[in-house]
């Protein structure tokens, strides 16, 4: 990762933080603590910020915040093939299990875009743990990631592809990791990493994703899809 230098915060940065749901929610005490010991890092696109089974070095790496870009988490398959866990947004932390556990980066953590990342020194990280209000915020944001992944895993086992697509898109409405409480009608995203993130094959999701289309649910674009009925999607989501 490129050489961290500390500017200072600028207010864009500190809006896009406060934007997300779960920081926003943290007292401010906390929150202007972290963002004053958090180092400017601006991260070139296609950039790995870590890799899965990296351990946490003596020097750099931390708790990551992101102020500017969009962040893929993902994981390599057994066959070679990609698997996209979430896709972040400004506003997101992440990086705190290794911090939490001490064990290795449980996965991949990818520049999408150029970056403006936050990062916070592990004995921070700590410090801030001794704040009865800061580890109860963490406990809420690994209680949101846990059950983030259960749903995941039910929609895997015992949903059609139909209603996967559909709770997928739903979910990327409000952010993927961020899930604010009101969905955007559109979601910027390739078609490839939608299929990454649902296991299936671009070919397969082309026509769940045409179908759509022809039922006026979904819009196609370049690089996004248009939401026309979330009360549709919704339908399809509950469906088995």
């Amino acid at each position: 990762m490129p050489s961290p230098v500390k500017p200072r915060l600028s207010a864009p940065h500190r809006a896009a933080m406060e934007s997300n749901p779960w920081f926003a929610g943290i007292p401010r005490a906390q929150r202007d603590a972290l963002l004053a010991a958090a180092e400017v890092v601006h991260v070139p696109k296609g950039t790995m910020v870590f890799r899965q089974g990296d351990a946490l070095p003596s020097t750099g790496g931390g708790f990551h915040g992101l102020a500017a870009g969009r962040i893929k988490i993902s994981t390599l398959r057994q066959d070679g093939r990609e698997a996209i866990l979430a896709v972040l947004e400004p506003g997101n932390w992440f990086g705190e299990i290794t911090l939490i556990d001490g064990s290795p980066r449980t996965h991949d953590a990818t520049a999408l875009t150029a970056l403006d990342l936050l990062v916070v020194p592990p004995e921070t990280f700590a410090q801030q743990m001794r704040d009865v209000a800061f580890a109860n915020a963490i406990a809420a944001l690994l209680a949101a990631r846990v059950r983030g992944l259960y749903a995941m895993m039910e929609d895997a086992t015992l949903r059609g592809l139909r209603a996967r697509v559909a709770r997928r898109l739903l979910t990327l409405a409000r952010g993927d990791a961020t899930q604010a409480a009101e969905p955007r009608r559109s979601v910027r995203l390739p078609q490839e990493a939608l299929a990454m993130m649902l296991g299936v094959t671009r070919q397969t999701l082309s026509k769940e994703l045409n179908a759509l289309a022809k039922d006026r649910v979904i819009g196609l674009g370049y690089g996004r899809i248009e939401l026309r009925s979330l009360e549709a999607l919704q339908r399809l989501g509950s469906a088995s």
